[in-house]
């Protein structure tokens, strides 16, 4: 519990903070003033001053803002304040700003992934017949599978691919299989029999039934060298952000269970486990968070960073800024939604958790 409650601050922590430094970082470079800069919401539990800065450490952790002088466009901004208001800011440093925060979180999972290649090697496929893990409850753990066995037959005939084990079991359906394995130098045979199960592609959709008994492909490690694992961690970040937006889409048509959305308890939950696999995971998993949130964070929703792009677009398009009113009724509309969603989310958490009781 204790290594889950710290593993999910500092992921959650860590990631809003290089989101609020892309806005931060931007901000000042454009010359525009910043009032706050804070970690969390709600109450502040500690702060300081520094300069025009007050940077702070807030109650709720699930966010973060910076607070630029004159961002409100009904504010009223100082004479003396005009250079350094955010809304006397040219339309494209504004969009600049605000694409930063995004655009940091895109720019860590580059790096994370990359850091994770250069260190720890790229994990291949293997081609042989080898378990790279086993799952609970499933027939394989019940057989006594473990992880890093190696499979030589099944049914007496031989086999030495992956892609036949899985093709035998698949096709098996459902009758025991009499399966030759090897560990730490030795033979012996055990017997599984496959269970009729949902298949599942890497979107969640249900695209069938097979046959499984609950082992997971083994892999290889590669080195890589420093510009291949940069080179590797970039396209890792393409990878997710396509596969993150193509999910979105199928949510949106329905294709994709909405039990399958989760919010801060399951991030909590992942953290943990994966910092007790060590640090290779954590900073996989800290990557993906992230692509996560520079994606979401640019949906087309008033009051994400992502709805203020849109109205700027419509400026840009106007010549002139979106009506007071019609940017209010919005924001209320973009408000009401992110509040569903994530009270969605946690509703997914908790039915998890009390399931996960029973």
């Amino acid at each position: 519990m204790v290594t889950t409650i710290v593993a999910a601050v500092f992921v959650l922590g860590f990631l809003i903070l290089f989101h609020e430094l892309g806005h931060f970082l931007v901000a000042k470079r454009a010359g525009v003033g910043v009032l706050k800069f804070s970690i969390g919401f709600g109450p502040k539990i500690v702060g300081k001053q520094i300069g025009q800065t007050e940077y702070v450490i807030s109650a709720i952790p699930l966010g973060g803002y910076v607070k630029m002088v004159g961002e409100d466009p009904e504010e009223e901004v100082a004479p003396a304040d005009r250079d350094i208001a955010f809304q006397t800011q040219s339309i494209w440093t504004r969009m600049a700003i605000v694409l930063a925060g995004p655009g940091a979180n895109l720019l860590f999972a580059a790096i994370a992934f990359s850091l994770v290649f250069m260190v720890y090697g790229a994990r291949i496929p293997t081609e042989v017949a080898k378990v790279g893990g086993v799952m609970e409850n499933m027939p394989a753990a019940a057989a006594g599978l473990k992880a890093d066995d190696v499979i030589t037959a099944v049914d007496g005939a031989p086999v030495s691919q992956w892609d036949r084990l899985s093709e035998l079991i698949r096709g098996s359906g459902g009758k025991p299989l009499q399966l030759t394995v090897s560990r730490d130098g030795g033979s012996f045979d055990l017997s599984v029999t496959p269970e009729a199960r949902p298949d599942k592609n890497i979107f969640g959709e249900t695209v069938g039934t097979a046959y499984v008994i609950g082992i997971e492909r083994g892999f290889d490690k590669q080195d890589v060298g420093v510009l291949e694992g940069a080179a590797m961690g970039v396209q890792q970040t393409g990878w997710w952000i396509e596969t993150l937006f193509v999910s979105l889409v199928k949510m949106v048509q329905g294709r994709i269970p909405r039990d399958q959305i989760g919010g801060p308890i399951l991030i909590a939950q992942a953290a943990g486990q994966q910092a007790r696999l060590g640090l290779e995971y954590l900073l996989h998993f800290m990557a993906v968070i992230s692509v996560n949130l520079g994606v979401l964070n640019l949906l087309p929703i008033p009051i994400l960073d992502g709805g203020h792009l849109l109205f700027f677009a419509a400026e840009a398009i106007l010549r002139r800024p979106l009506d007071t009113r019609h940017r209010e009724i919005a924001q209320q509309v973009g408000l009401v939604l992110l509040i569903a969603l994530m009270a969605f989310a946690f509703y997914n958490d908790i039915l998890r958790v009390v399931q996960g009781w029973g």
